[in-house]
């Protein structure tokens, strides 16, 4: 199995920063895809960033310019640094992987989400 453990949520003005965190652990051979998502009460969950294993990123239009998202293949981990947040950043941020994993008889694709991270901005 794979576990992904979000941190760095919390609550920040608007104007002001957050940087989130995803860690992967557990029976991982190679992670190929890593992406952040968030989803608002009463919306659907929606595409923040992504990245891949070679660095190549992708930004929903509403965070462009203000969200980055980097990767340390070396540790398994995905950040989100967010910048110039405004209340409509207000979510549950989620992380996500895909990438192969090893198991007793094989080496098997996965996908696997984190549990969340509430990010509030708000005055």
């Amino acid at each position: 199995q794979v576990q992904l453990v979000e941190s760095g949520g919390g609550l920040v003005q608007p104007g002001g920063s957050l940087r989130l965190s995803c860690a992967a652990s557990g029976s991982i051979f190679s992670i190929d895809d890593m992406a952040w998502y968030r989803q608002a009460p009463g919306k659907q969950r929606e595409l923040v960033a992504a990245i891949t294993s070679g660095g190549s990123t992708t930004y929903a239009n509403s965070v462009k310019g203000r969200f980055t998202i980097s990767r340390d293949n070396a540790k398994n981990t995905v950040y989100l640094e967010m910048n110039s947040l405004k209340p409509e950043d207000t979510a549950v941020y989620f992380c996500n992987a895909v990438g192969l994993r090893t198991t007793a008889w094989a080496i098997r694709k996965f996908d696997y989400w984190g549990q969340g991270t509430q990010v509030t901005v708000s005055s």
